[in-house]
């Protein structure tokens, strides 16, 4: 039973981080506006968008039954999500991709950091190895650039800082974008409505600028829903697996069709990037199996005394 729901679930899941590789293709057609606008249009469409369909299933209630914490979680990984939003697409429409791939792989060690840092949790060799590989790439790349990678590490960061606020949220998928969304629309509205009167706006420049800002609500809530239904069906080892690919396809649309400069310098801090993962993951799929062991054992010596 549990096989016959993984195989749909790992369709699912590869789709959600497959349409998420994608996205420098379509918000680098979003170069004719600035990147806070595109937040701001992203922020009230995807919430119509998600309000819409919390309507049809009849659920749009639920939002009443909020608590006063959970809207103060909300508000933070709103902020977050913003924030992680607003640089990927000035790092896309910049011509920074690669530096957006580099974030989101190296999002996981900055997760385990953030760990160690917030929440004191003890980590094993391979782990600190893990981290140590990371760092040891950061400084790497920082010499390349002349600069910090500030794109990718503020990518990095903000996700992680979404992830862990959004792991303490009672909250569904729908939810809890539905949450985010209304925290953050008076700001949104109030900044596109800004641009209109100052006459700065794109959105109203013409019908194609119009339906690309409208388009992202969709495009921003279509792979979550894939996401969110693999995250119910595969086991997070596999999930864990599976998210590479979403940097593995924007690194390769920045330098095969944005064409991005990368020296041999930029290739060996990727690479101990990759290392880095490699050993993370591996420890991550070691431990999972030893646990499901130690489970299985448990369960047998169970049914023996029993």
């Amino acid at each position: 039973m549990q096989r016959s729901r993984s195989i749909p679930g790992v369709a699912f899941g590869t789709s959600a981080f497959f349409l998420w590789g994608l996205f420098p293709a379509f918000f680098g057609l979003l170069a004719f506006a600035g990147a806070a606008e595109v937040v701001a249009q992203r922020i009230l469409w995807t919430l119509l968008v998600v309000l819409a369909v919390l309507l049809v299933s009849g659920r749009l209630r639920e939002l009443r039954g909020i608590g006063a914490r959970t809207w103060r979680l909300a508000a933070v990984a709103s902020a977050a999500i913003a924030l992680n939003w607003g640089v990927y697409v000035y790092g896309v429409i910049s011509g920074h991709v690669v530096e957006c791939a580099l974030g989101y792989f190296i999002n996981p060690l900055v997760t385990v950091a953030f760990g160690v840092l917030i929440f004191r949790e003890r980590l094993a060799r391979a782990q600190w190895a893990a981290l140590g590989l990371g760092a040891a790439a950061v400084a790497v790349l920082t010499v390349d650039y002349g600069r910090p990678p500030v794109i990718a590490l503020v990518l990095a960061c903000s996700f992680a800082t979404y992830g862990l606020v959004k792991k303490v949220v009672p909250l569904d998928a729908l939810r809890g974008i539905a949450a985010e969304g209304v925290v953050a629309a008076p700001f949104a509205l109030l900044f596109v409505i800004g641009l209109a009167v100052t006459g700065r706006s794109e959105f109203g420049s013409s019908p194609g600028h119009a339906a690309l800002m409208i388009a992202t609500g969709p495009v921003t809530l279509i792979p979550l829903l894939l996401f969110s239904v693999a995250a119910q069906r595969v086991p997070l080892s596999t999930m864990g697996l599976l998210q590479y690919l979403t940097p593995a396809l924007q690194l390769a649309w920045g330098v095969a069709i944005a064409h991005e400069p990368m020296p041999a310098s930029r290739w060996a801090g990727f690479a101990l990037i990759w290392a880095a993962l490699a050993i993370f993951t591996a420890h991550a799929l070691l431990r999972a199996r030893r646990t499901h062991l130690d489970a299985r054992s448990t369960a047998a010596a169970g049914s023996e005394r029993g």
